[in-house]
Order: C-alpha cells, then structure tokens, then sequence
C-alpha cells in the first residue's frame, strides 16, 4: 500500500510575511546576542597593578648567531592557556619588528610578526634572518585581548649574524 500525504489548505500571502518577519527577527536577535559578548569583551580584562613582563633572555643588544631560545618572565600574574579565563592570568604573544602601536579594542594580531603562545609557553626557539630585529612581549587574555592597562615588556633590539 501507497501513502499520500497531502497538505491540506494553504497559507495566504499576509500569513507568509508575518512568517517571514518573524523568522527574520529571531535570526536578528540571535545574532546580536553572538556578538554582544564580543562587544563586551572589547573593553579589555584589567590588569594586576604591579604586573611586569620581560626577556629572561635575549637581552636588548645582545648580538646572536643563528637560531636562538627566546624566554620569556613574568611577575604579579599568571601564565596560562589561551582560552583559560582566570583572574590576572594571560599568555604570551611576541611581536617581532612591530613597530605600529596595538589597538587594546581589538584581539592581537596572528601573523608571522604577532606570534601566539596560547599553550602557556614561556620559552620558544626563534631562527630570524641576519640584521637587526626587535622583539616585545604583550601579555593577552583568554581571547588574545590585551590587557588594560597593557602588560607589555620593554621593546628591545638584537642582531642575528
């Protein structure tokens, strides 16, 4: 035996549109509330007062041949993963031959010169070509935020032979 299904009435042009507007609403409203925690995000985690962000090495000036361990030191705050939303806790990111300021409303940039270390990393090892370079740490939040007041350490100078 064949069942047929058949749809009885139908809707009129007037239904249709209420339908629509609403199905276009609840997607309006959905959205908003996707981007209201980005919104609010924007503003930046505090940071702890006394925070300080350094190389434990290179130093500024240091002259390095070849590839070389960059370390990373940090004091009155926490390492962790990103993501990890702890209070006065964030991870690495190090900015090599930046020199544009960054935006504290925006997330750090990931690109071959904003380099994450969303695992908890302290340490990473760098092959950079010869010449100058400069480095700087920035400390980001769970969502690669700065903090605010930033946490950045002091931007220093090597050169790789």
């Amino acid at each position: 035996q064949t069942f047929v299904i058949r749809r009885t009435g139908f809707a009129s042009p007037a239904h249709h549109k209420r339908r629509v507007m609403v199905i276009a609403r609840t997607a309006l409203l959905f959205l908003v509330a996707l981007l209201l925690p980005a919104t609010a995000h924007a503003q930046g985690k505090p940071a702890h007062k006394d925070a300080y962000l350094y190389f434990v090495w290179p130093q500024d000036g240091t002259v390095i041949k070849g590839a070389f361990w960059c370390r990373f030191g940090l004091r009155n705050m926490g390492v962790t993963h990103a993501g990890d939303d702890f209070e006065n806790a964030g991870h690495h990111h190090l900015l090599v031959d930046v020199n544009s300021p960054l935006d504290s409303n925006e997330p750090i940039p990931q690109d071959k010169n904003h380099l994450h270390f969303g695992a908890g990393q302290t340490e990473t090892r760098i092959e950079l070509p010869p010449g100058k370079h400069t480095l700087q740490l920035v400390l980001g939040d769970a969502n690669h935020y700065p903090f605010k007041p930033p946490v950045v350490s002091k931007k220093i100078t090597i050169t790789i032979k």
